[in-house]
């Protein structure tokens, strides 16, 4: 079954979200677990997450240094799967090493 958000309501410095009961549910037990009021712990998630810097933000840096290295799609694929198997050959060396 999908979930159904309904649109919030804005009262003052206030924002209510309707949330799933499921939803609403797990927001509880994880506030108790860590010993906060559910409010509370709701507002320090969502600041938390607002916060962040996003996907597009930690990646502005690297997608620049792409763009300015004139690699094609295919050139980063290449290096991407490099980089992938390099990391599984050390992988495996370090469980040999270990066994």
């Amino acid at each position: 079954m999908a979930a159904v958000f309904l649109s919030p309501c804005y009262n003052l410095d206030m924002l209510q979200i309707p949330l799933p009961p499921a939803t609403e549910e797990m927001l509880r037990e994880r506030a108790k677990a860590n010993g906060e009021d559910v409010s509370a712990y709701a507002a320090r998630l969502l600041h938390d997450a607002l916060s962040a810097p996003s996907v597009d933000e930690l990646l502005a840096p690297f997608r620049k240094q792409v763009e300015e290295s004139g690699m094609s799609d295919g050139d980063l694929d290449q290096l991407g799967e490099e980089l992938r198997t390099d990391v599984w050959q050390e992988q495996q060396a370090r469980k040999a090493k270990s066994a």
